[in-house]
């Protein structure tokens, strides 16, 4: 498929919610993860859930508003890959950490796959029937809230691009959002 980018496709909210994630969270480094030395306070913790809901619910509108607006046929360039490259950019400038991640095992591209236990776990967990999977870790001495929620195929043109998506039961996760939100 010939996959162009026009930035003007990209839809100003897609900016709107980069420049929202990139200036909500303190920086995130790439450090070794541990389970928490000393449990956060539970309404830091509540927090950090608050804004995953926040960003998950922008990063979904707007992958569905994407698809829906400039999504006309196979060469147009695909909402889901402008929502990958949306979250490498976020999780590169250190502010969040944010990834698209592949439930079907048939992945769109092999980069967006489950990396880890947590992210393999939680696919397995969403598969089943989890409305999500969320584990506090310690990264770099700091509390962090991992979070995966659900990616349901929402309108037929994802099966535009992904059409091993057409037998996926109404509800059911063909995908996943990773993310990695700072405890405050």
């Amino acid at each position: 498929m010939n996959r162009h980018v026009d930035v003007r496709h990209l839809g100003l909210a897609c900016l709107c919610a980069a420049v929202f994630a990139a200036s909500i969270a303190p920086a995130v480094a790439s450090a070794q993860e541990s389970e928490p030395s000393a449990a956060p306070k539970k309404k830091a913790v509540q927090r950090a859930r608050g804004t995953v809901k926040m960003l998950d619910n922008i990063f979904k509108q707007t992958i569905v508003m994407v698809t829906d607006k400039y999504v006309h046929d196979e060469s147009d360039f695909a909402a889901g890959s402008a929502a990958v490259l949306l979250f490498k950019n976020i999780s590169e400038s250190g502010d969040n950490k944010v990834r698209l991640i592949d439930a079907t095992g048939d992945p769109y591209e092999i980069e967006n796959v489950a990396k880890d236990d947590f992210e393999k776990a939680g696919i397995k967990k969403l598969k089943a029937g989890a409305e999500g999977h969320e584990q506090v870790v310690t990264i770099d001495g700091k509390p962090f809230l991992r979070s995966l929620t659900p990616v349901p195929v929402v309108m037929q043109k994802c099966v535009m691009c992904h059409s091993h998506y057409a037998d996926a039961k109404k509800g059911e996760p063909i995908g996943a959002i990773s993310y990695t939100v700072a405890i405050e």
